[in-house]
């Protein structure tokens, strides 16, 4: 620093001169040395403290991040339809402790101002209990319709049937109902036209199957 600077330039003049320097030039470099170091330490310490301040964020900073809102967006994917609702804007703070109660939700996309959580619910949404039908797509495969089969709105494809095999099996008015389209209306119904037409998929697909719960 400054001062220092003064002093070490100070002690070489002693060194080189053999005679000591009067009392009142000592007294005015004294002076001069330490005006230097007080404004010095003036320019110095605001810099610590600017530093300081960026390394370690004050208390209240810390809080006023963590009260800071974001807009909260709950997004319900069911095994047939997905629905979303906002929640408002909600505190981090507020966020984690919902997180908490709700250890099965998981974050889907978050930012600044907005924060997705999804929450996988084993059931049929509103709209399925209303629009949702089984029925087999021109391909031969069981499929989910958003509405009836001939609209062909497909929502999920589960495997291909043997048709051979299920039109001599099955009473031809299962049949019909099938090609048509079987409603479904709760989770029951939805399982049970699954478990029925697994029989006679083409190839066993063990991902369809996973699908049925036991003793269904």
């Amino acid at each position: 620093m400054m001062a220092i600077r003064m002093w070490k330039r100070l002690k070489k003049r002693l060194r080189r001169s053999r005679r000591p320097l009067p009392l009142w030039t000592l007294g005015r470099i004294a002076v001069t040395i330490w005006m230097v170091i007080a404004i010095d330490g003036l320019i110095f310490q605001p810099v610590l403290h600017a530093e300081n301040m960026i390394n370690n964020p004050p208390f209240h900073q810390i809080l006023m991040e963590q009260e800071a809102n974001v807009e909260v967006v709950l997004k319900r994917i069911y095994v047939c339809g997905e629905e979303t609702e906002s929640l408002g804007r909600m505190s981090v703070l507020q966020l984690n402790r919902m997180l908490q109660d709700h250890w099965e939700w998981r974050v889907e996309a978050k930012d600044e101002a907005k924060t997705v959580i999804v929450a996988e619910i084993n059931d049929l949404s509103d709209y399925c209990k209303s629009n949702a039908y089984f029925g087999v797509d021109r391909d031969g495969n069981l499929s989910l319709y958003d509405g009836l089969p001939k609209e062909e709105k497909v929502l999920r494809t589960f495997f291909q049937l043997d048709i051979e095999f299920m039109e001599s099996s099955l009473p031809k008015k299962q049949i019909y109902a099938l090609v048509t389209g079987i409603r479904v209306s709760d989770m029951d119904e939805y399982y049970s036209v699954l478990s029925t037409f697994s029989d006679f998929a083409m190839e066993q697909n063990t991902k369809a199957m996973e699908t049925i719960p036991t003793g269904q």
